[in-house]
């Protein structure tokens, strides 16, 4: 009985018997961790091996040190450009300026030469008459203040090239005071008096003033007291 008992054990047909170890579960999972991270640096190392055989990472690093030196220059030349705009707006600003300084000169020189032509127009109409070697033209008198007089006069000489005229000039005052008749006239010796073509004379007298000023004379003397030329004004 025996013997049969340890054949059928030891014979094929004996039933199977499985030995298995027990671990336990974090340990399970940590082993499991650690296999993982092995495979994925196998896998990592085995990905850049194959980048640095292909020369894959050498171009992407050749290529990016290019774009930073195109992007350098870019900036470069923007710079620069923008330098030049900036001059060449200063510039424009600088022509505007000046174009808009010779323009107000223009119109203050058309204005200059429109007002000599009224002077000169002026001029003509006073010129003396034919043979007249000395005349008094243009005699304006106003009112200054109380007891004052404003007068304003051109003496001219005819004559292309007339010789220079040295004498003196008075200014003479009627009319009347305290309803009585009333004249006023400079000290002796007047004002002296100097002139080639012509002169415009103008100046203040004085008078009481109380006094009613009705008439105005200017008479032109030479060296030798006579009198050359005489003009009136009536207020």
């Amino acid at each position: 009985m025996r013997w049969k008992l340890l054949r059928r054990r030891l014979s094929v047909s004996a039933p199977r018997m499985i030995v298995r170890s027990h671990l336990p579960w974090p340990l399970r999972w940590a082993l499991a961790a650690v296999v993982l991270g092995f495979s994925a640096a196998i896998a990592l190392w085995a990905f850049e091996l194959g980048k640095d055989i292909a020369g894959l990472d050498r171009d992407l690093h050749t290529e990016v040190r290019e774009l930073r030196r195109e992007l350098a220059r870019s900036r470069s030349e923007l710079g620069a450009v923008q330098s030049v705009a900036n001059t060449a707006e200063s510039l424009l600003r600088a022509e505007r300026t000046a174009l808009e300084a010779v323009q107000q000169r223009l119109r203050q020189a058309e204005s200059e030469n429109l007002a000599l032509k009224a002077d000169l127009g002026f001029f003509e109409t006073l010129l003396p008459a034919q043979g007249d070697a000395l005349a008094v033209r243009g005699l304006q008198v106003e009112a200054a203040g109380p007891g004052q007089l404003r007068y304003q006069l051109l003496v001219m000489q005819s004559g292309k090239s007339p010789a220079p005229f040295t004498g003196r000039y008075e200014v003479s005052l009627v009319g009347t005071r305290a309803g009585q008749a009333w004249s006023q006239a400079m000290p002796v010796g007047g004002l002296p008096l100097q002139l080639r073509q012509y002169m415009r004379v103008d100046g203040l007298v004085d008078h009481p003033p109380d006094a009613v000023v009705q008439t105005v004379q200017v008479r032109i003397l030479d060296q030798g007291g006579a009198v050359r030329a005489m003009q009136w004004a009536s207020l």
